[in-house]
């Protein structure tokens, strides 16, 4: 964190641009207050990029507009009902937010909006006091009336007012208060880890998808095992994600793991870490967060609890949890409103995660190979680091045996990408070729044909045209004399 100097300066550099000090002008011209306000002051002070500023105003939105208009290079009010209109200046995206004050009443799942008229009754109702400072312009003063700074050299999340006041007024906040832990790497106060337990069923009147951008928020963040550690100590985990806390009660036949739910945690960590080194391999840079190898990585054993069995001799089993596993994860992602595709993607990653164990004791075939890059599809990326993550046994040799195991998979799928273009794996003959060797129509016998064929490329690799015809001839024979 830099100096409380420093970052005052900063935050008085940023807020100093041209295009920011002549629209603060234009405000105070009109008689209205402007002030920077929430992530940039915070992050300003933590040393972090600002990009998008967010600022409060006593204007209006009808006034902002007015105001904002002349000089904007563009702007919209696709948040008008909720007093938020933004611009862009340049180089610069603003938003600006009249000063106001949100609360839920017992059953809306909607924030009811009500206008303020004082910056210091605008910071007072904000969910955290680190979010709750604010910048001046164009006098470029500080404004921190809740002990935001103070918090933030303590590394300390706590609310403005009571918490359950603040969770009253909007119960997402236990949420975002999990997400920060996480994210700013602060300890949450005891007042408000109380009242994110004794509050948690508030939780129902929010919307699923407010949930699910805040769980996903929480999940793209460098590490976001603090922040569902607090979520399943709190009880909320068991109101949003009921399938992570359900985990605690398994034990993991794989590893030595206290439990599910902790080796599941431990999965995520790597998979997030082989994330981080596999796309920097790849690119020399950092990418974006991947949120479908997160989900997948958190979700891939919710189908033990559902699977457990105590065999003879007290041997734990958890059968086909991974197919159990896919089906609920595919149901909680629904029921959250995530999108179809990261729906079926998730899954698909859940249903195969398992596929790979067992190769360290008796290694594939070519058609095996083949056989788990054509289920994989676009997915043998992420299942790839599924998988290796997936080992968090602390049996250093049985580790090193896995991992080895799975560095000759991936050699193996590479040789035989490079001789026979695995990844785009299809029948030697296309199914107009299929139709003019039988002379056959369009219709099921040309898919039936065409599914025989992919099951010989997989099983004997590239046959060219001359054999698989001969082959082809040979099925549609057989299978006519058995008609």
């Amino acid at each position: 964190m830099e100096s409380v100097a420093a970052a005052v300066t900063r935050l008085q550099t940023l807020a100093s641009d041209p295009a920011i000090l002549a629209l603060a002008e234009r405000f105070q011209s009109a008689g209205h207050e402007l002030a920077l306000v929430g992530g940039p002051v915070r992050d300003a002070f933590l040393g972090r990029p600002v990009n998008d500023l967010d600022f409060a105003t006593s204007a209006r939105p009808d006034d902002i507009i007015r105001i904002v208009g002349p000089v904007a290079d563009a702007h919209w009010d696709i948040g008008r009902a909720f007093g938020t209109i933004g611009a862009r200046l340049g180089g610069t995206t603003v938003e600006i937010t009249t000063y106001r004050s949100d609360a839920y009443g017992a059953d809306s799942r909607k924030p009811e909006v009500a206008f303020g008229d004082t910056l210091e009754g605008d910071l007072g109702r904000r969910d955290f006091t680190i979010n709750a400072m604010a910048l001046r312009v164009p006098e470029l003063t500080l404004v921190d009336p809740t002990g935001g700074l103070e918090d933030l050299l303590a590394h300390r999340l706590a609310t403005p007012g009571t918490a359950e006041a603040s969770f009253g007024d909007d119960p997402l906040r236990m949420l975002r208060a999990a997400r920060f832990a996480a994210q700013l790497e602060v300890e949450v106060d005891d007042a408000v880890v109380v009242a994110m337990h004794s509050m948690r069923e508030r939780l129902q009147i929010i919307s699923a998808e407010r949930v699910r951008d805040e769980l996903t928020k929480l999940l793209l963040t460098a590490a976001p095992r603090r922040g569902l550690e607090l979520l399943v100590a709190t009880g909320i985990a068991e109101v949003v994600l009921p399938e992570l806390p359900a985990l605690r009660l398994e034990v993991d036949e794989h590893a030595h793991h206290k439990d599910v739910y902790e080796h599941s945690l431990t999965v995520l960590d790597q998979a997030i870490e082989l994330e981080g080194e596999r796309a920097g391999a790849r690119s020399g840079s950092l990418t974006p967060p991947d949120l479908v190898l997160r989900l997948s990585a958190l979700l891939h054993d919710i189908g033990k609890p559902a699977t457990k069995r105590v065999e003879s001799g007290g041997v734990v089993t958890f059968h086909h949890h991974d197919v159990v596993g896919a089906k609920l994860a595919r149901k909680r992602l629904t029921a959250l409103r995530f999108d179809n595709d990261t729906i079926k993607r998730v899954s698909r990653l859940i249903e195969l995660h398992l596929r790979f164990f067992g190769y360290s004791d008796a290694p594939w075939t070519d058609s095996g190979v083949r056989r788990y890059v054509r289920d994989a599809e676009d997915e043998l990326e992420r299942l790839h680091i599924l998988t290796r993550a997936d080992v968090t046994t602390r049996n250093r040799r049985k580790a090193a045996r896995l991992r080895g195991a799975y560095d000759e998979l991936e050699e193996r799928i590479a040789r035989l990408a490079e001789q026979e273009e695995l990844a785009a794996i299809r029948p030697d003959l296309d199914g107009e070729r299929i139709m003019a060797v039988l002379d056959v129509p369009p219709g099921p016998l040309v898919g039936e044909a065409y599914r025989f064929l992919l099951e010989l490329r997989l099983d004997e690799g590239p046959l060219g045209d001359e054999e698989a015809e001969r082959r082809l001839r040979r099925w549609f024979e057989s299978r006519e004399a058995s008609d």
